[in-house]
């Protein structure tokens, strides 16, 4: 298990997204050297958890749960050869391209030690948006990419660290139960009744979808 690529993006102004500004961050391109990786701050302040990453819509993406996000290299492999298209490492917008990892597969809570000193915890997996479709350029691309169901998965920074391309990733927790990102991500999209199940991830769950889990249970029952 190894990081293929990591990937910083640049503000760049575009007509898909619907930030006021009208620039986005998701066009993130491969870089050779190390690049530091720390705990942003709290979501709709934080940003990347990466230096040198940008983040323009903070109402949704970066904050310290959704510090990085990672995507294996097999599954652009997979979304090649359905689309007929080159995805190069940063396509999907992921800041970590890995190999060898199953990274839809991952438990929340999982953690990653990537290189000597970063070590990473897994919260949920990544919601498709407008911006995302726009970016990638392929109609229905948000109702296609939540029924594969293999969303990637973003990260929290437990320890800090520099990584570059190349380095090992390392299993270092894994948590004592079956959440995995594709079950949550399934929970909060397509499959609701799933939602109670994600209560056994407890706070290593990203806040947001452990609410509406809670929130599910006291509605509905479990």
């Amino acid at each position: 298990m190894k990081l293929l690529s990591v990937n910083l993006g640049r503000a760049k102004a575009v007509p898909y997204t619907d930030q006021p500004e009208g620039v986005t961050g998701i066009d993130k391109r491969p870089t050779d050297g190390p690049v530091r990786v720390a705990a942003p701050g709290p979501a709709g302040i934080g940003a990347s958890g990466l230096a040198g990453d940008t983040v323009c819509d903070t109402r949704h993406h970066g904050g310290d749960d959704q510090a990085v996000y990672a995507v294996a290299r097999e599954d652009l492999d997979d979304w090649e050869r359905e689309l007929g298209r080159t995805l190069p490492n940063g396509a999907f917008g992921e800041n970590l391209t890995t190999t060898g990892v199953d990274v839809s597969g991952t438990l929340i809570g999982e953690r990653w030690r990537i290189g000597s000193d970063l070590v990473l915890e897994v919260t949920s997996g990544r919601i498709p948006c407008r911006t995302f479709q726009g970016h990638l350029g392929e109609r229905r691309w948000v109702k296609r990419f939540t029924e594969r169901g293999a969303p990637g998965a973003y990260l929290r920074v437990v320890e800090p660290g520099e990584i570059r391309a190349g380095d090992p990733v390392r299993i270092v927790h894994r948590p004592a139960h079956e959440v995995t990102v594709a079950l949550q991500f399934r929970a909060v999209t397509t499959q609701r009744e799933l939602l109670p199940r994600l209560l056994a991830a407890g706070d290593a769950l990203h806040p947001e979808a452990l609410a509406r889990a809670r929130k599910y249970v006291e509605t509905y029952g479990s």
